[in-house]
């Protein structure tokens, strides 16, 4: 801590992202506007300063919160830090419910689990971290550290995400944890927002090359027209997701991207780590899909003219003739694209895999960046 030339005392915030991947874009994100929601909403007659920091503190996948906490707290003896919090993309769990966050005015830290806030992470971040940042500088007892302006912010009554304290509220080591029901649901959609499906959809354009490629050449058959024409909507919605089930499948199986469990990650975790992957992949195989129909539909309008799709199929059509017939070639283009999944760049599918992260590079600091 310094003092300014008006006489301000001056607080350092340090917030570090494990791993070095998705947490430390939100970092970077939240450093820039943090310093003036803390003068807002914690003290405004402090100049705080706001440090960001990431691939310094080792994710724990053993659930190893406190020694994770340990870690942080190293760090910010380290860093000369008065505070700092961590972002993390674990879905960690307390007494059986999602981990929101943990805090430790003992070492001057806390904990926040990205994906039990849900999807809208960034707007939930900020108000979590003024209300943790406020409640260690309340029951900080080292006198260098001034106390927060303000009576420390009831995060359970400001986020939705929590809903309810738990532990020790005098000795400051306090966890804040969902409900057993909404907050599974928020930290499953959390998981897929961190994974960030985006990444997964772009990453797949040689299997969507390979879908059009098959679907050009249904669309030149006429006996698909005639199996289009056959098959009702029932049939063709369980060909559909017979299609997409087996792209998932064939990505999974042929990218190695199924968690197992081992000495670092149990078994609860790694049922997590497969769910986020399955949904991050089911997501993306979704939106490609509807990008092939769309296509296809397109390209059936264009090259089929109505007269011969008529004599075809011996009867008068309309476009939703095109539709059923578009339907059933993104559901078989879509097995054959999958084919085309195993020439995709190994790193780019195993992005998709939750429990995957490219090696850090050591820690960095927002100055190094």
């Amino acid at each position: 801590m310094a003092t300014t030339d008006q006489h301000r005392p001056e607080i350092v915030v340090g917030l570090v992202a494990t791993p070095p991947d998705y947490p430390a874009q939100v970092v970077a994100r939240l450093t820039s506007e943090l310093a003036e929601r803390l003068s807002e909403r914690v003290d405004a007659d402090v100049r705080w300063t706001v440090r960001g920091s990431w691939g310094d503190v080792a994710p724990r996948r053993d659930g190893g919160v406190e020694t994770l906490l340990d870690d942080l707290a190293h760090r910010r003896v380290d860093a000369r830090w008065d505070v700092a919090i961590c972002l993390t993309d674990l879905p960690l769990h307390t007494e059986r419910v999602p981990l929101v966050a943990q805090m430790s005015a003992r070492r001057r830290v806390a904990m926040v689990s990205l994906p039990a806030l849900g999807l809208r992470q960034l707007r939930a971040l900020r108000a979590v971290v003024p209300g943790l940042v406020g409640r260690l500088l309340t029951d900080a007892s080292e006198e260098r550290v001034p106390p927060a302006g303000g009576a420390p912010v009831e995060l359970a009554g400001q986020v939705a995400a929590i809903h309810r304290v738990v532990g020790e509220a005098g000795a400051g080591e306090l966890g804040y944890v969902a409900s057993r029901l909404i907050g599974r649901v928020r930290l499953v959609t959390g998981m897929v927002r961190a994974n960030r499906p985006g990444r997964a959809l772009l990453g797949l354009s040689k299997l969507l090359v390979g879908a059009f490629g098959t679907a050009a050449f249904a669309l030149t058959t006429n006996t698909i027209w005639q199996m289009g024409d056959a098959l009702g909507g029932l049939r063709l919605t369980v060909i559909m997701f017979l299609g997409l089930t087996a792209l998932v499948t064939w990505l999974i199986v042929a990218h190695d991207l199924w968690e197992k469990p081992d000495r670092e990650t149990s078994a609860k975790l790694a049922r997590l780590f497969n769910l986020g992957t399955i949904l991050t992949l089911a997501l993306a195989a979704a939106v490609s899909y509807l990008v092939l129909f769309t296509g296809t539909v397109l390209a059936a309008l264009l090259l089929i003219d109505t007269s011969v799709l008529k004599q075809t199929l011996q009867r008068p059509v309309a476009f939703t003739d095109y539709l059923m017939l578009a339907w059933i070639i993104s559901s078989l283009a879509t097995v054959g694209g999958a084919i085309g999944s195993g020439l995709e760049d190994e790193d780019t599918v195993r992005a998709a895999a939750y429990g995957y992260h490219p090696e850090p590079g050591g820690w960095r600091d927002e100055k190094d960046a």
